[in-house]
């Protein structure tokens, strides 16, 4: 296998706080570019800010900046902005997930720059997008979830409005950012022509819902909340068993089959109510009662492994402690040693990407606050002043 990482040798310049943007930065780290990450002296990305903190530095920071170099510098300071727009310029890409506008007010917006250097690509991450009657409204994960529609499928029917767990709208907004940058990339090796790429959280939420509103658009009605269950697929949800629940998802009429008789009801399978996939779904309700009242006789346990060997996917109901230490993530070699700047010894969730059997390497620990300030002016042939470390 060759070792060498995809984007080793780009240059990247990340000014982007928390979640999206820092996470693009750090998909692009884990494939080889050198990231480095413009902060302000006070503080810096405020993640650094939150908790759970070890000694004084936050394991939420460590895990969306790894690979990567920090410098600081106040952008509203001259000299330090000067620093700012000369590093950008240099590099192959920047990141950053300011509000509309900001940026340009710096002087650092993408016309500044790419006048500078006509092959930048630089991505501006943010709410609602660069443009539009939205474009200045702020947004976070929560917000975007709300307009988005995702909170309107989420949870249980008849109950108040929840967010997904996971923070949704920031990742998507990370994970398409960096597609469209790894994407781009070719496209400028090809023409020699730079762009400002702009992706929207909106924008995001709504790509990743293609099953939702292609549910609108194909029925003028509104998806709505149902639990674990699917509105189109059945059984496919969370049951509940003896002692918990399990989930399991008979996406078919093979496994629906086998879940026929793992339970010993054969002769459900010729029921007309559960003859097909569309059948099964609109008489979901009925489904789930008579396979709960078999499920009441045994433990999660019992009916995981009883499906398992009849080949009909299921799952426990994992917290992350239980998924974190499962033998599949084991083999996979994704949690790995993490050594924090202040000496702490942590563990971390590494790239998921594997390459010919391989994982990506954590080549650098999260950096500390201006930990590569001299290191990365001084390679521009100048220096900081000390008041602005």
């Amino acid at each position: 296998m060759n070792n060498q990482l995809a984007l080793e040798g780009l240059r990247v310049i990340e000014v982007c706080n928390v979640a999206a943007g820092p996470f693009c930065g750090m998909l692009l780290a884990d494939m080889g570019a050198d990231v480095v990450k413009l902060e302000h002296p006070d503080g810096g990305d405020t993640l650094r800010a939150w908790p759970p903190i070890s000694d004084g530095f936050s394991e939420n920071f460590a895990a969306l900046n790894r690979n990567k170099r920090s410098v600081t510098l106040n952008l509203k300071d001259p000299g330090d902005r000067d620093i700012a727009k000369t590093l950008m310029g240099d590099a192959d890409v920047v990141i950053e997930n300011n509000r509309p506008g900001v940026m340009d007010r710096l002087g650092l917006g993408y016309e500044a720059l790419a006048a500078l250097n006509p092959r930048l690509l630089y991505c501006s991450i943010s709410a609602y997008g660069q443009t539009g009657p939205r474009a200045q409204e702020g947004g976070f994960d929560l917000t975007l979830q709300a307009m988005s529609g995702i909170m309107s499928v989420t949870g249980e029917e008849g109950c108040a409005p929840v967010k997904c767990g996971v923070p949704l709208a920031d990742f998507s907004a990370g994970l398409y950012a960096a597609f469209a940058i790894a994407a781009e990339l070719r496209r400028v090796q090809q023409s020699g022509a730079g762009t400002h790429i702009d992706i929207s959280m909106l924008g995001a939420t709504l790509g990743i819902a293609a099953l939702q509103t292609s549910e609108y658009f194909g029925s003028g009605r509104d998806p709505v909340k149902l639990g674990s269950a699917h509105p189109r697929n059945a059984p496919y949800q969370v049951f509940r068993c003896r002692e918990g629940h399990f989930g399991m998802a008979a996406g078919n009429n093979a496994l629906w089959s086998s879940v026929c008789k793992v339970v010993g009801h054969p002769e459900w399978f010729d029921d007309p109510r559960f003859a097909s996939t569309g059948e099964r779904a609109r008489n979901q309700t009925a489904l789930r009662d008579l396979l709960e009242a078999e499920f009441a006789s045994a433990d999660a346990g019992a009916w995981l492994e009883r499906f398992r060997a009849a080949g009909v996917p299921c799952a426990p109901i994992n917290r992350y402690s239980d998924v974190l230490a499962d033998p599949q993530v084991e083999h996979m070699q994704w949690v790995q040693a993490l050594t924090l700047p202040n000496g702490v010894e942590t563990r971390t969730f590494g790239s998921p990407i594997r390459l010919s059997g391989r994982g990506l390497p954590i080549r650098r620990p999260p950096p500390a606050l201006g930990e590569h300030s001299d290191e990365v002016v001084g390679e521009l042939g100048a220096s900081l002043a000390q008041d602005t470390r």
